[in-house]
């Protein structure tokens, strides 16, 4: 089992079993986005979801900043799941080598491997958490 420490603004970190490194393989295709480049914004559509294969990523709504993902973990998964635009925007903190995931391949991934779909689970449960400590 693989656990990654996500570091949240202001809260600390917490540990989460959401490594995605086997999406991010040598054969595997990659994005590169140099610091500072924005991924995706906030309200943008959104036709796939990104594994962090090197690097950094900021999430971040509207202004506030709601968390620094590193390595081997997901993020822009939610708008794959309930088609609706992305809630947050994210940006290369450092330069980052990304692993894009279309809807396509996320559909195959969840429906076909289901230690996938529960890592992906387990993974919005945790940021849900998260983000219902920082609301109390």
């Amino acid at each position: 089992m693989y656990e990654t420490c996500v570091q949240l603004r202001g809260k600390g970190s917490i540990v989460v079993d959401a490594s995605f490194s086997l999406l991010t393989g040598n054969s595997i295709e990659t994005r590169l986005v140099r610091a500072g480049g924005i991924i995706f914004r906030e309200g943008e559509q959104a036709n796939e979801l990104f594994v962090i294969k090197s690097g950094y990523v900021r999430i971040q709504v509207g202004n506030k900043t709601v968390a620094d993902l590193p390595a081997d973990t997901i993020f822009g998964e939610m708008a794959l799941i309930d088609n609706e635009p992305r809630s947050a925007t994210a940006t290369a903190l450092t330069d980052v080598e990304l692993v894009p995931v279309s809807e396509k391949q996320f559909l195959f991934l969840v429906s076909q491997t289901p230690h996938f779909a529960l890592k992906v689970m387990r993974t919005l449960a945790h940021r849900l958490r998260t983000m219902n400590k920082v609301v109390d």
